[in-house]
């Protein structure tokens, strides 16, 4: 026979404690926070506070937050660092004692550069494009930068990027040093400076 069931009542009435009943949902057990009514002037500093202009703003005179105009623009006249790179390691280059492959280089005829670039152009099966405004000059000095077989041509003179092929034994064309040579008796810096890397690190000046 299984032992009687103890009910509350049976518990009561043996004499021990009766246990007290949580109720969660009374409204005296609900936690709030005690809110302080803020004065006109509190609300003002608060708003003081949060509305501060910054103090370099305020030294450059800009009065209005929507307003905020650039105040320094760049200097188009001053060479970029990628330039300034390209002239240093234009100028080593040219530092350095004459190679015989810059001998060879100084002795290529304009027959020469027209018979390499007839060449070069018989080896393609459509004409290029955009290139009718650029003289031959330009268009090898383009031909040398998207041969990628002499290594990437960003961030490198092209004087330095041929001798380092050259170095490698790669054997890149003697025109196109020659077409380097001929610029570098112009002065033309900008020539050792691969288009590609000009396009990649172009500066746009907006209004």
């Amino acid at each position: 026979m299984s032992p009687a069931r103890r009910t509350k009542s049976s518990r009561q009435s043996a004499g021990g404690p009766s246990q007290a009943t949580l109720n969660f949902g009374s409204s005296h057990s609900r936690v709030t926070k005690p809110t302080v009514a803020r004065t006109g002037k509190e609300a003002l500093k608060e708003k003081d506070v949060t509305t501060k202009k910054d103090p370099a703003l305020v030294l450059q005179g800009v009065n209005d937050d929507n307003d905020v105009q650039a105040i320094a623009s760049p200097d188009l006249a001053e060479p970029t660092t990628a330039e300034v790179a390209i002239i240093d390691q234009t100028e080593a280059e040219v530092a350095k004692p004459k190679t015989k492959e810059e001998q060879a280089a100084e002795k290529v005829s304009d027959a020469q550069l027209k018979r390499y670039w007839k060449a070069r152009e018989d080896e393609r099966k459509a004409p290029r494009v955009h290139q009718e405004g650029l003289s031959m000059n330009e268009k090898i000095l383009r031909h040398f930068d998207l041969s990628s077989q002499y290594g990437p041509c960003i961030g490198i003179a092209r004087m330095k990027r041929w001798h380092r092929a050259q170095n490698l034994n790669m054997n890149p064309p003697v025109e196109v040093l020659a077409v380097l040579l001929r610029e570098q008796r112009k002065d033309n810096m900008r020539a050792e400076r691969a288009h590609v890397d000009e396009l990649m690190s172009s500066r746009f000046v907006i209004d």
